[in-house]
């Protein structure tokens, strides 16, 4: 297969221990393939080692993964996008099977999960790391219902319209997690792809802070799920103040029915006051819903524009 048109993505901060390894090993397994790294104020020469490995070397001066993916998405032009992490843990050997179906047209994310064979958990010692995956996976798929083997990998290949119509919010590690709900709402063909993993190399060191980063993810997935599902979201969140109101208003309307009289003026006040918030959030949701549905239809028509400018770059 011709991989001229394929750009490998590496974002790397202080990556000095494994960065050469990286480079080399995919202009051996993606030949012809353009290999960018963008270094993101490393302080340990990984830059200038990356240069002398033959990679194409650019800077993102704002800090985290995320400004330096939005940067990646609006710089580079490519067929196919290979986005994988300088530290060495995935596998280069995997990489043609992640691109293949992106240029035969068969997938427009092609996702390398690390989960379905073991290799993960065997590999990677870091705590609640597992738990983490599998608690955003299930997130998404009561959201979305789709089942992601592996949603927080950082070995993808994505299509050019899907690169070029893809809005970068988030500014961390939030980044898998945005790009993951991306493709499902989008409904854009996703294909999991098992890869092996390896833990990081000695004298490599981990910038993912379980919980920090994880809290981020987190909020991530309800800022996503309220601009892209309002209705859904602000739906849950009726019911939540349908629910407290009723509980609250239920006994004081029982008691005026029997005695005629609303002793507890305060409690049916606040019963009140939720059953309108109740309708306020429903109100709001239906808004939203509409503005949603006209952004998709706005972002739908510059998919189809990409597409267009694909086949004129052929």
């Amino acid at each position: 297969m011709d991989y001229r048109n394929v750009a490998v993505l590496i974002p790397c901060y202080n990556e000095a221990v494994t960065i050469k390894k990286v480079v080399e090993d995919f202009k051996r397994e993606l030949p012809g393939a353009a290999i960018y790294v963008y270094d993101n104020n490393s302080t340990d020469g990984t830059a200038r080692i990356a240069r002398d490995a033959g990679a194409i070397v650019r800077y993102e001066s704002r800090q985290g993964k995320g400004n330096v993916c939005r940067q990646m998405f609006r710089d580079i032009e490519a067929d196919c996008y290979l986005m994988v992490d300088g530290d060495d843990t995935y596998p280069a050997e995997s990489a043609a099977a992640l691109c293949s179906p992106v240029l035969n047209g068969e997938a427009d994310m092609t996702v390398g999960d690390r989960l379905s064979n073991g290799t993960y958990a065997e590999e990677n010692k870091r705590a609640f790391h597992d738990f983490g995956n599998n608690l955003v996976r299930a997130m998404i798929k009561w959201i979305y219902g789709y089942s992601f083997d592996d949603v927080m990998t950082g070995y993808r290949a994505m299509s050019r319209p899907f690169v070029k119509t893809f809005p970068v919010l988030s500014e961390g590690f939030q980044i898998e997690t945005e790009l993951s709900i991306h493709a499902v709402d989008h409904r854009w063909r996703i294909k999991d792809v098992p890869i092996v993993y390896r833990d990081r190399p000695e004298g490599s060191v981990s910038k993912l802070n379980t919980v920090s980063d994880g809290i981020k993810v987190t909020s991530m997935i309800g800022t996503l799920f309220k601009d892209y599902r309002p209705l859904k979201f602000f739906g849950l969140t009726a019911a939540i103040f349908a629910i407290i109101g009723l509980i609250l208003g239920i006994p004081v309307i029982a008691e005026y029915a029997q005695t005629g009289l609303v002793p507890r003026l305060p409690t049916a006040i606040l019963a009140a006051a939720f059953m309108f918030l109740c309708g306020l959030s429903l109100a709001t949701g239906f808004v939203l819903d509409s503005v949603a549905k006209v952004e998709r239809k706005q972002w739908e028509l510059k998919v189809y524009e990409e597409y267009e400018r694909a086949e004129n770059r052929e």
